[in-house]
């Protein structure tokens, strides 16, 4: 069992399946309290009964106060888990991508951290992926918010963790999801071959939360791609240039 979250107050965004599902599966394992929050509310409300939690169905950012009054009045634990990856890159896309995968955590965050600022002490999970780290081949939309999503994280951690406000950015690559089926050629040459499944994504938060980490990678060999992007950009631009070539003659 994890200490920091037994009994806690816990709410995950985009739970009704996936890795949302996963870590709202894992967090009542651990002896939280949970609020499962999704768009589809029917898939919201079948996962919080499965955990024994409250559904709070609806936008991510916008459900703050009724989580608060569905857990007694505090939300301890925030995971800001809802995202897109739509394809395409015209202007209605980049502005979806920049509202669920960036907006949604700045405004989840102030909503929050008023109250854990005046009592010393706040969780917020960001899953970010590891395109916020590297990139993705044919997903600029999503690889650039990704990338912004992962800033704020660091932002808020850096800014607030000497005020008790605790930060994780977790940072898969593939996870066996709806949205890795939905990542086409692309998915299948760059993310399918490692892939993981939901509820390791799940244990590996669990363990970083454990050992007070901001980054949790599920996938431990992307502290290495992320060495080798920061020490000689050229030669791993090279390199991914050669994976988009790859998946222009595969389209």
């Amino acid at each position: 069992m994890v200490e920091a979250v037994r009994g806690a107050g816990v709410v995950v965004t985009g739970a009704g399946g996936g890795i949302g599902a996963a870590l709202a599966r894992r967090f009542a394992a651990e002896g939280a309290r949970v609020v499962v929050n999704d768009l589809d509310a029917d898939r919201a409300k079948a996962v919080a009964e499965e955990v024994g939690g409250i559904a709070v169905p609806g936008d991510a950012s916008a459900i703050i106060g009724e989580a608060r009054e569905a857990l007694g009045g505090t939300v301890d634990v925030y995971c800001a888990n809802a995202g897109v990856a739509s394809g395409g890159s015209g202007e209605p896309v980049w502005a979806l991508a920049w509202d669920v995968n960036v907006m949604a955590h700045v405004r989840a965050a102030d909503a929050l951290l008023p109250d854990w600022l005046e009592r010393g002490s706040g969780r917020f999970v960001s899953t970010v992926s590891a395109a916020g780290l590297l990139t993705m081949i044919g997903a600029a939309p999503y690889s650039v918010t990704k990338h912004g999503a992962y800033a704020f994280a660091e932002w808020l951690s850096l800014t607030y963790r000497h005020r008790g406000i605790k930060v994780h950015a977790i940072c898969p690559q593939g996870v066996r999801t709806d949205m890795l089926d939905a990542s086409g050629t692309a998915g299948d040459l760059v993310l399918k071959p490692t892939a993981i499944e939901p509820a390791d994504v799940a244990d590996a938060l669990l363990e970083g939360i454990a050992q007070d980490r901001f980054l949790i990678l599920p996938h431990p060999e992307v502290a290495g791609y992320y060495q080798a992007r920061a020490g000689d950009p050229e030669r791993w631009l090279s390199t991914m240039n050669h994976i988009q070539q790859k998946w222009e003659a595969a389209e």
